[in-house]
């Protein structure tokens, strides 16, 4: 059975990893402008420096991100991707930005982490399997680490 893709979701998180899922998705569709890049932000601690000076706010880390993606877009040839900025629990953001877009398929790189690393920093990868709307491809990483 063949897999029709018209739509496909990449979250990115700046790392090697996002550079290869965005090559992996151009194999699979035809043009880039089927394709969604998003990055997924943690809100901001109300405690934190940053915040309280003023200096950092949502709108600028969306304005900074959203230029880092267009770069990678482009960098990596994607050029008229559909490119997403947003706050939250990435996994649950990024299984509600596949339903809202009607995503054929979410393809998301796997970090492997183990043992302690992951239970504390979770698993984005298995919230979206849990939440995803679509199929969803997880990309075994290629590093040694």
């Amino acid at each position: 059975m063949a897999l029709h893709v018209s739509t496909v979701v990449v979250p990115i998180d700046f790392s090697i990893a996002s550079a290869d899922a965005i090559e992996t998705a151009l194999e699979i569709i035809d043009s880039p402008s089927q394709l969604h890049l998003i990055h997924v932000m943690l809100p901001l601690e109300t405690m934190s420096p940053g915040v309280l000076l003023g200096d950092i706010t949502d709108v600028s880390r969306t304005e900074k991100v959203t230029t880092a993606l267009k770069k990678l877009a482009y960098d990596q040839g994607a050029d008229g991707a559909h490119l997403a900025v947003t706050v939250g629990t990435p996994g649950l953001e990024i299984a509600d930005y596949a339903k809202r877009h009607e995503a054929d398929l979410i393809l998301i790189p796997s970090h492997g982490y183990h043992g302690m690393k992951r239970l504390f920093l979770g698993s984005v990868a298995e919230r979206v399997l849990r939440h995803a709307p679509c199929r969803v491809l997880v990309l075994r990483r290629t590093d040694n680490e």
